[in-house]
């Protein structure tokens, strides 16, 4: 099964070696027919701590490296 990759925006990058990244879906509400945009914040392994707030990267699934990280970063966009 592959892994999911998601596109999001670097919300913080303050612990080491993580990187917080806000991913935005958008979706069509089912009975009003309106757009709506919903983000989710998911914590991401990035070794190296080269990305900063701001950048806009790619995460994909991993096992888990922590409590709480369950994503690495794959590349910028």
């Amino acid at each position: 099964m592959p892994k999911r990759i998601l596109q999001g925006t670097v919300t913080s990058d303050a612990n080491a070696q993580t990187v917080t990244v806000s991913v935005e879906r958008r979706f069509t509400h089912p009975v009003l027919k309106k757009t709506i945009r919903k983000s989710k914040k998911y914590r991401a392994h990035d070794p190296e701590n080269t990305f900063k707030k701001g950048d806009v990267i790619r995460i994909q699934e991993c096992a888990p490296v922590s409590k709480s990280k369950r994503w690495e970063v794959v590349d910028r966009v």
